[in-house]
């Protein structure tokens, strides 16, 4: 991943793992092998780990700890109603960043 690519993802990562978590509860090791799966190949497992602490000590999520057969509990994560909002919140915020970065692509402005 070029170096361009990595900052705009660090702008957007918390959206992108809000999004996740509204599709579905998930733990860390979860997120990221999804993420890698869709191409993001340089994720650390600390980055997803660190940016999962945030959110919830922001209170966007709501976290269980579920019994592993492969070691200690794991830390689930399920979106909440104020994960919700300020992930709705993402999306006008990225349909208005998209829809003039096209236009400006297309040489519309």
């Amino acid at each position: 991943m070029g170096k361009q690519e990595t900052e705009m993802l660090k702008g957007t990562l918390e959206g992108i793992v809000l999004a996740i978590l509204a599709r579905r509860p998930a733990y860390g090791y979860e997120i990221t092998a999804w993420l890698r799966d869709q191409g993001f190949v340089d994720i650390a497992e600390g980055t997803v780990y660190a940016l999962l602490i945030r959110v919830e000590q922001r209170g966007l999520v709501d976290v269980e700890k579920v019994p592993s057969t492969q070691g200690p509990p794991r830390k689930v994560y399920t979106l909440n109603a104020q994960g919700r909002t300020h992930l709705d919140e993402f999306w006008r915020t990225w349909s208005f960043l998209s829809e003039r970065l096209t236009r400006l692509h297309e040489g519309e402005i």
